[in-house]
């Protein structure tokens, strides 16, 4: 298959391993003072596990999870107000599968629906459109959530709501951008970051661009990913080269997929129905200014923050709630630890009994260290 198997090929792997433990070497890297790279997106994460490269590179490069999943960067009190709207009698509640296992403080969207609540599954914003259509009667809230991915699909829908005057349907919107909880991590004094592996999907409908300032303010390489196992090495040879060469640059090695200003039309509908927040709340890092997105005054009919007063649009303000006891997604989530550092890893939290939301996301870093590390992650947190 085109595009698929040459960016499998294992010959072609072990030349790219050959040349990034040869420029590794050249660094100085060592299994003691290691390069420390972060993979933004979840779902590098998971190739990375799938495809055991954390095994096959050089000793001295060592992968830092991000922050880049998310239903795993969502605090537990935004899940809350997703089962206080579900649980409304008027309401029919739609969301990706993703997010149905997400624990929140008493219970989750799976366990709320087990009770009686009208939460029903969607595969895009659409099919919750074709529901509201369907059901005049009822209030549709569909659940907003993701990066810039998934926020154009998103911004359409609300677009088409408004075209045919659909008055029962809403988004509760979660929608979060990339680049400021990045800048959250370079600010932070704690965080050791060499160089990161950019996001493929989200740099495909924003560009590459909008990562400039992270070398420009912060003298750290960038280099935009595919998701194959060879274009994840060469994107970690090309961080690694920049490094021996004393250059930070954002390089873009997914050009086959990501172009360079991004999808127009996506960002066209992105600006149109949707603001920044001043400040939104991610789990690990606190509130973030200008991190998420707010519905437009000129669609706030679609809005149901504004429509049932709830989150961000209650009047008496939002709840902070903090992590369950003995989770670790926090951490885990900003890079400041592994998974089988947490004690609950393997034992008190499993993708069965879930204590958060990284061992329940398809692209949560416990779940992929779980998945693919299986008994020997465990053992390893044992």
């Amino acid at each position: 298959m085109r595009y698929v198997e040459e960016f499998r090929d294992p010959k072609a792997a072990k030349g790219v391993l050959a040349a990034i433990a040869r420029v590794a070497d050249e660094i100085g890297a060592t299994k003691e003072k290691p390069v420390h790279i972060m993979e933004i997106c979840g779902g590098h994460t998971h190739a990375i596990f799938r495809y055991g490269l954390d095994k096959l590179v050089h000793e001295g490069i060592e992968f830092i999870h991000g922050p880049g999943c998310p239903v795993c960067v969502l605090p537990m009190s935004r899940v809350d107000e997703c089962i206080d709207l579900a649980e409304r009698p008027e309401v029919i509640f739609t969301t990706f599968g993703d997010a149905m296992r997400v624990p929140g403080t008493k219970t989750s969207l799976m366990q709320a629906k087990a009770d009686g609540a009208d939460i029903r599954m969607v595969y895009s914003p659409l099919d919750a459109l074709e529901l509201a259509r369907r059901n005049p009667d009822r209030e549709v809230v569909f659940f907003g959530l993701g990066f810039e991915t998934t926020t154009p699909s998103t911004a359409l829908s609300i677009q088409q709501a408004a075209r045919e005057g659909l008055t029962n349907f809403t988004v509760f919107c979660n929608h979060i951008t990339v680049p400021p909880p990045i800048k959250a991590l370079l600010d932070d004094p704690h965080m050791v970051l060499d160089g990161f592996v950019g996001p493929g999907h989200v740099s495909m409908v924003i560009g590459v661009h909008p990562y400039d300032f992270i070398a420009e303010d912060y003298g750290k390489p960038l280099v935009v990913s595919g998701f194959e196992p060879l274009d994840l090495l060469q994107s970690v040879l090309m961080v690694l080269e920049q490094i021996r060469d004393g250059r930070a640059e954002i390089e873009n090695q997914y050009a086959r997929v990501v172009p360079e200003h991004g999808n127009p039309i996506s960002i066209a509908a992105i600006d149109d129905v949707y603001e920044p927040r001043p400040t939104f709340e991610w789990r690990g890092l606190g509130e973030i200014d200008a991190s998420g997105l707010r519905i437009r005054d000129a669609y706030r009919a679609f809005d149901a923050e504004a429509k049932f007063g709830i989150g961000y649009g209650a009047a008496a303000g939002r709840a902070v709630v903090e992590e369950p006891e003995g989770c670790a997604c926090g951490a885990v989530m900003t890079g400041r630890c592994k998974p089988t550092d947490c004690a609950q890893f393997g034992t008190g939290c499993t993708p069965e009994m879930p204590l958060g939301a990284l061992m329940v996301s398809s692209e949560g870093a416990c779940a992929a260290y779980y998945q693919y590390g299986g008994a020997r992650a465990v053992e390893a947190a044992e």
